[in-house]
């Protein structure tokens, strides 16, 4: 998927656990990205997500998705903008516990940016040119006191991460 010169903008929410409202006010806030990546616990989410955003969107199933449709993956390898971006919930990789192995994931994928959630705490880390990004959460933070979600920006090769409050 590609813009073009333009470049690219992805909106990224995760743990939204089914806060309708909350949902709606991140991706009201998103007005104008090109894609919107649903990190997880309530993947379901997404089909009201679909319902607000026109353009494209990818979801990942997490820990609390136990009845989501079958055919939810886990993870998810996209190309956007010349960029590898390798999303996932991140429970399966301990995320709780540090970023070890989450960045060897990545090594073995030669992944650009890595997108996760699963801690509600949102961060943004850079390791040897790989961009880590946790939107936090939209319904529950925790290191925060109000509700987070992520914006990247990939123009000219170059990437931008940000965390957004509202």
């Amino acid at each position: 998927m590609c813009r073009g010169e333009q470049g690219m903008k992805i909106g990224i929410i995760s743990d939204s656990h089914g806060d309708n409202n909350a949902v709606e006010k991140a991706v009201k806030l998103m007005a104008g990205v090109d894609a919107i990546i649903h990190l997880g616990d309530y993947a379901k989410d997404g089909k009201y997500i679909r319902k607000l955003h026109p353009g494209q969107l990818y979801v990942v199933s997490g820990n609390c998705d136990f009845f989501t449709d079958a055919g939810t993956p886990s993870e998810l390898v996209l190309e956007m903008e010349g960029k590898k971006v390798f999303v996932t919930h991140g429970h399966k990789y301990r995320v709780k516990d540090g970023l070890n192995t989450l960045y060897y994931r990545g090594l073995e994928l030669d992944a650009d940016i890595v997108l996760f959630g699963h801690t509600h705490s949102s961060q943004i880390v850079k390791v040897e040119g790989m961009v880590f990004l946790n939107p936090g959460s939209v319904s529950r933070p925790r290191n925060t006191k109000r509700p987070t979600y992520g914006i990247i920006e990939i123009s000219k090769g170059n990437i931008k991460p940000e965390i957004k409050e509202f």
